[in-house]
């Protein structure tokens, strides 16, 4: 099956990179290249450093940058490691970066991947196929209270402790192996009546599973002062989300690095030393258009943010 994505928020986000023919960029999510061959393609002696986790993604995105190559450098790796990753190709910060959160449509669409409820396969949901932790370890393995608070946390269920407690009932029986199995299990903790409403009863606890499992927010969160850090003066951090738990983490280290200042409201002038690290210049994100969602429904619930170092002084 061919690597198959629609960048989302493309245009937009090209626009908030705002990039300069002889810059360093990263995209840190790299997927099949879609947003990385927009921004190689504005390079002339500059360089795009393209990451992600996932061998096929980076073997489709070696094919689909093939005529910058002289330009791009893929590294398989978590965005999270991207410190060493600079450190090693000789750059000390770049001019930008993007991160496009979440899962791919191609990963979505491989069956054999686990990551849909829409197929019956084994539970992975593992973006990178080197670790050892699938789905199919949480579901089997943590105990009921652990599945309860994933479920609760990074799917936001109103149903995650009768899920989780179906779940532990039926791996008494035997083991679930497939997302098959665990659909079952998840209709069958839903009241009929609320089956009807709200999209498939399975939407959620995959989101959950799937965030558990690549340590999706945690990773986000640990990255992102250091991005910033990582920013050439002037350069700009561009983020998408897919979903409220991503965009609240970036929400708030954004305002947080935009004004640091832990000084009482009180107080007439700042004693705390905290200084701005630049500005955000999303004040509410940016939406995709009526025309774009028409044309790539998965666009709907995306959102971008955009953070701009401050200029040196």
């Amino acid at each position: 099956m061919e690597f198959a994505h629609t960048s989302v928020l493309l245009n937009e986000t090209i626009e908030g990179l705002a990039i300069r023919p002889d810059g360093i960029y990263v995209d840190g999510t790299l997927g099949g290249g879609g947003h990385a061959s927009v921004i190689a393609g504005q390079l002339k002696s500059g360089k795009l450093i393209g990451i992600d986790q996932d061998d096929e993604a980076i073997a489709a995105a070696e094919k689909r940058l093939a005529p910058a190559a002289d330009k791009v450098v893929l590294v398989r790796d978590n965005y999270c490691s991207l410190p060493t990753i600079l450190d090693d190709l000789g750059y000390a910060g770049a001019d930008g970066i993007l991160l496009d959160l979440g899962v791919s449509s191609w990963q979505l669409d491989s069956a054999e991947r686990g990551f849909s409820y829409r197929f019956d396969a084994p539970l992975d949901m593992r973006m990178d196929r080197r670790q050892p932790l699938t789905a199919r370890t949480i579901v089997n393995e943590y105990d009921e209270m652990e599945i309860y608070r994933i479920l609760r946390d990074y799917g936001e269920e109103k149903f995650a402790k009768n899920i989780a407690k179906h779940i532990a009932a039926e791996r008494q029986k035997k083991p679930i192996e497939t997302t098959g199995e665990l659909n079952e299990i998840i209709r069958s903790a839903i009241p009929a009546k609320m089956r009807e409403t709200g999209g498939h009863p399975s939407k959620r606890t995959f989101q959950a599973l799937r965030i558990a499992c690549n340590r999706e927010l945690e990773v986000l969160e640990t990255s992102l002062d250091a991005f910033i850090g990582l920013l050439n003066p002037g350069g700009r951090l561009c983020i998408i989300t897919f979903h409220s738990l991503e965009d609240r983490i970036v929400k708030n280290a954004f305002r947080r690095n935009e004004n640091p200042c832990v000084c009482p409201p009180e107080f007439p002038v700042c004693v705390c030393g905290k200084k701005s690290r630049g500005r955000v210049i999303t004040k509410k994100p940016v939406l995709p258009t009526e025309e774009e969602t028409e044309h790539n429904p998965r666009a709907k619930s995306a959102k971008l943010r955009i953070f701009e170092k401050a200029p040196s002084e």
